[in-house]
């Protein structure tokens, strides 16, 4: 049920988009452009990040105002740049549908609303797992890695590149929320994090994003500048 409504258009104001218009799977679930186009030809305000290997994050968006996958599904129903719809008459359309209807009843022993709505779509993005990479199979002793790729993973975990201190666990991000310079002080600027908190010490940070499939998921950063992982490295 998650899977399907991920893929269905009446969940935006005008029927033309869904969730999988930005989150597009072959690009693990990312999108191909610095900003992504919601209803009546909007951009959204930062880029599309992979909803892959969410399961165990504790916060989502690159600000972090989720603090869990149902709370986080509903909010691009209701941004105005993205699907533009009230929950509330997301789930009126829903309940106009005789398929959604029994669907809804199917799973959940009742008809559709909010919460199982938020539920439906948490449960199809904690099955988005991925843990079958080169690395997980050098990691499990079931591959190895060339001699270009060892001397980079010594960078990576190394004192002189220190890729590691922000990019660790098994999805390589540390969940947490850092300025890496990429605020340059202006009022139009996004300033990130500070925008939820209010916090002066959180101006210009941005939540670390994980880097499982990350070949996939170009441009780079919130605001897509680095269209490549070179730039990123630069």
């Amino acid at each position: 049920l998650g899977r399907k409504l991920f893929f269905e258009k009446i969940l935006s104001a005008d029927s033309s988009v869904s969730c999988s218009g930005c989150h597009k799977p072959e690009h693990a679930f990312s999108d191909t452009v610095a900003f992504s186009k919601g209803i009546y030809g909007h951009y959204t305000k930062r880029n599309t990040p992979s909803v892959l290997n969410m399961k165990n994050r504790p916060y989502y968006f690159w600000d972090g105002r989720a603090g869990s996958l149902e709370e986080q599904s509903l909010m691009p129903i209701q941004n105005p740049d993205e699907m533009g719809l009230p929950v509330g008459e997301a789930v009126m359309r829903l309940n106009a549908s005789p398929l959604y209807t029994r669907l809804f009843k199917q799973a959940f022993q009742e008809k559709p609303n909010a919460s199982n709505l938020a539920k439906a779509f948490a449960a199809f993005e904690q099955t988005l797992e991925t843990v079958d990479s080169r690395f997980d199979d050098w990691s499990n002793n079931e591959g190895s890695l060339s001699a270009s790729e060892e001397r980079g993973r010594q960078l990576f975990i190394g004192s002189k590149a220190r890729c590691f201190d922000c990019h660790f666990m098994e999805d390589f991000t540390d969940d947490s929320f850092r300025n890496i310079g990429l605020f340059d002080g202006r009022e139009l600027n996004d300033s990130g994090r500070y925008l939820i908190t209010k916090n002066p010490m959180d101006i210009g940070k941005f939540k670390t994003p994980g880097l499982r499939n990350i070949a996939l998921t170009a441009p780079y950063m919130h605001n897509g500048q680095f269209t490549t992982l070179e730039r990123v490295l630069e």
